[in-house]
């Protein structure tokens, strides 16, 4: 399509200009339509009593993909190229003629910036409608006026809290109350007559800032009301970010603050000016390899089998009325699913059940469910303590603890009661998917659904074959988790998989760093000053400690049975210590690496310096965050070798969004494609980790082999497509 064919120009008897461009998105041909269709409305405005603004699809619509917006090249032509896309906007703000964007779909970033640079904006309160600023969650910043205009509408501290910093993408009566839009509508054509009417009523509008009177709502900077509210702004970030390098947050606040200062000409052309520095960051490129390129293909499930038909779930049994049971409950029922939530007593899934009560009453109030949509939502649960209750269910999800013998038992009795062509899938996070399969006759429909907790919150489902999974059982599971709005990647069998195997390697880490003798409270500062969204001592608590020696415990024996040797982690002495000796376990039973009062934590435990630290010794700091971040890297690696992924999109994606790797880095592979130097430097680095702190830390020799070849961890792993 033409940028000629994307714009339509049509003429109501009033005078009013419906404008028709695309789908709003300011790159490529949709960005020269939108020139051409403001330069005609300049050259026209006389004989024009205002303009409608509306999309060829959904009006100001779309998720926009603005990767084409990123050029590649220097600072100067980045710089020119912000300034030349958001040139147009400026001029359709002083038309001098009334302009209103009709927003009947979604309008996200550089989607919102056009309609923030009209007049009034009326949006159609639809489903799957999202209104937001989200850059600065993919490491971005709004730089098409979005952070210029937000501030003179919503003043200072509200734009940068409510819209800039968080990037929350709004339902549109969230989006009123924030004041992103003027009005609501309930269908396409009332919206328009509303947009026709306001036109008429305000003859010759001009934007408030362009007025000499105006003045940023609440002032600007140097207002005495603001000198003692908006410097909370600068710790509340550094506690959002806990000293990990994400440039673009600390680029909005600078961005807002200094355009607040000076007129709106000058605030557009600092929003290019640091834009620029942005884009030029390596951490730009790493969070957009990894949310606008590796995460879509992720989500649209590049990784299922082709050839199979769409499938669509009806009824599942889900077995475990724990918090990981419940909540997986509760995405199914939300998805429109019947759910079965069956446990060892009535008493207990009805608890489970209660779960999805209190979520439900916390979305009505929140305004993302209407009550009705929330009572039908807690019908669709029914509690469950026999088998039985769930007959001719076609998905099948257990999620009860961690114990081979126990699911075993379940598959085993449930499988003639399911449908004959249910998909048979478990939860566990570690336990090797195609031993837990040997108690069923249909192995080909058995197949690993691992959430994480809690479910509500965390995107990703890990989606494990094992060794007689069919393809068609996995494109089913595919579009299940799709179904249910989970993010899927897909991962071959091994204990602990992908994350679970992964993350440990993390946490231990940490560990050995304590059994050093380095300093506690250093540690975990390290690990949040990484990026990590919680310290590896507390999450360690969370998680209990018993957990992760069960998991060495089993992963230790299983080796010794396959002939192998155990080689001793450093971190395991202190684990047994910890347990055995001094009877700490975690949060749950009231003291692990921190001390716990009424439930809250208290302060790392005095003990650990006491029994473990030895005074004045320490390491580089950054040699203990690259440790934790290298030990993570060459697992990863080692996942590939073994063909336990089977990608780098899902490898980067499922590091961030399932076990917590810094959003920074791009993930896991990504991380070692842009450290300085490339895979060569990464390789030479771990080489320099294994003499100081273990051979853990030695490249894997397909990593050496890539580096060699100079390349890079591309959509696919087999080596002879690893080039650059």
């Amino acid at each position: 399509m033409t940028s000629d064919a994307m714009a339509r120009w049509d003429r109501k008897p009033t005078g009013i200009v419906i404008l028709t461009v695309g789908d709003l998105v300011q790159s490529g041909d949709s960005a020269d339509a939108m020139a051409q269709a403001v330069d005609r409305l300049c050259a026209e405005a006389d004989s024009i009593t205002g303009v409608i603004l509306t999309s060829g699809t959904s009006g100001v619509s779309a998720d926009c993909d603005i990767s084409p917006l990123l050029p590649p090249g220097d600072a100067a032509a980045v710089f020119a190229h912000a300034e030349q896309r958001k040139a147009p906007l400026r001029r359709l703000e002083q038309l001098g003629r009334p302009v209103v964007a009709a927003i009947s779909g979604a309008a996200l970033g550089g989607c919102l910036e056009i309609a923030l640079a009209c007049h009034h904006r009326i949006a159609l309160d639809a489903a799957g409608s999202l209104i937001g600023l989200p850059e600065a969650t993919f490491g971005l910043i709004p730089a098409g006026g979005g952070i210029t205009r937000t501030v003179r509408m919503l003043g200072l501290e509200k734009a940068l809290a409510d819209v800039l910093l968080s990037g929350i993408r709004y339902r549109p009566p969230q989006a009123l109350a924030v004041g992103l839009v003027d009005e609501l509508a309930e269908t396409e054509a009332e919206m328009l007559t509303a947009a026709e009417a306001w036109i008429l009523a305000h003859p010759n509008f001009a934007q408030p800032w362009d007025r000499p009177d105006y003045q940023i709502p609440g002032g600007g900077p140097g207002t005495p009301a603001l000198e003692a509210t908006l410097p909370t702004l600068v710790p509340g970030l550094r506690k959002r970010t806990k000293g990990a390098n994400y440039p673009a947050l600390t680029a909005i606040l600078a961005t807002a603050v200094e355009g607040a200062h000076v007129d709106v000409d000058t605030a557009l052309r600092l929003e290019s000016r640091h834009f620029t520095s942005v884009v030029l960051d390596p951490v730009t490129e790493n969070m957009t390899q990894a949310f606008l390129l590796d995460k879509p293909k992720v989500e649209a499930g590049d990784s299922r089998p082709p050839g199979f038909a769409p499938h669509t779930a009806r009824r599942v049994l889900v077995l475990g009325a724990g918090m990981m049971g419940a909540g997986i409950a509760y995405a199914c029922a939300r998805a429109g699913l019947d759910v079965v939530l069956a446990d060892f007593s009535l008493e207990n899934a009805q608890r489970g059940k209660d779960h999805s009560v209190d979520l439900v009453s916390q979305a009505v109030s929140r305004g993302q469910l209407t009550r009705e949509q929330g009572e039908a939502l807690l019908c669709r649960i029914q509690p469950a303590d026999q088998l039985a209750a769930g007959a001719d269910a076609d998905l099948v999800i257990e999620a009860v603890y961690e114990d081979s013998g126990l699911k075993q038992r379940l598959f085993g009795e449930l499988e003639a009661l399911v449908a004959a062509d249910a998909v048979l899938a478990t939860n566990t996070s570690t336990l090797p998917i195609t031993g837990l399969a040997a108690s069923v006759r249909h192995q080909e429909a058995f197949i690993g659904m691992h959430f994480f907790s809690p479910v509500h919150k965390i995107a990703l489902l890990e989606i494990v074959v094992g060794e007689r999974t069919s393809d068609a059982t996995l494109a089913r599971a595919v579009d299940i988790a799709r179904q249910i709005g989970k993010t899927p990647i897909v991962v071959n069998d091994s204990r602990g998989f992908f994350t679970s195997r992964v993350i440990s390697k993390f946490l231990d880490e940490a560990i050995a760093m304590v059994a050093e003798g380095l300093d506690p409270s250093s540690i975990e500062q390290a690990g949040l000053q990484t990026g990590y969204p919680a310290a590896p001592l507390q999450l360690l608590d969370e998680l209990t400690l018993t957990l992760p020696r069960k998991i060495r415990d089993e992963a230790k024996a299983a080796t010794v049975a396959a002939g192998g040797t155990w080689t001793e982690h450093g971190s395991e002495p202190v684990l047994d210590r910890l347990i055995d000796e001094y009877g700490r376990k975690g949060r749950s039973s009231g003291g692990g690496f921190y001390d716990y009062v009424d439930g809250k934590r208290a302060g790392l435990w005095p003990g650990l310096r006491e029994h473990f630290t030895k005074p004045g010794h320490a390491i580089p700091f950054e040699d203990m965050k690259e440790r934790m971040l290298f030990a993570e890297s060459i697992d990863t690696v080692r996942c590939l070798d073994e063909g336990v992924l089977r990608s780098a999109p899902e490898a980067n994606i499922g590091s961030i969004l399932g076990i917590g790797f810094p959003a920074w880095t791009g993930g896991v592979l990504q991380y070692i494609n842009t450290y300085p130097g490339g895979p060569v430097g990464f390789a030479a680095r771990a080489h320099q980790l294994a003499k100081d702190y273990g051979p853990r830390f030695e490249p894997p020799r397909s990593l050496i082999e890539l580096a060699g070849s100079a390349g890079y961890y591309g959509d696919y792993l087999a080596r002879a497509e690893r080039t650059p």
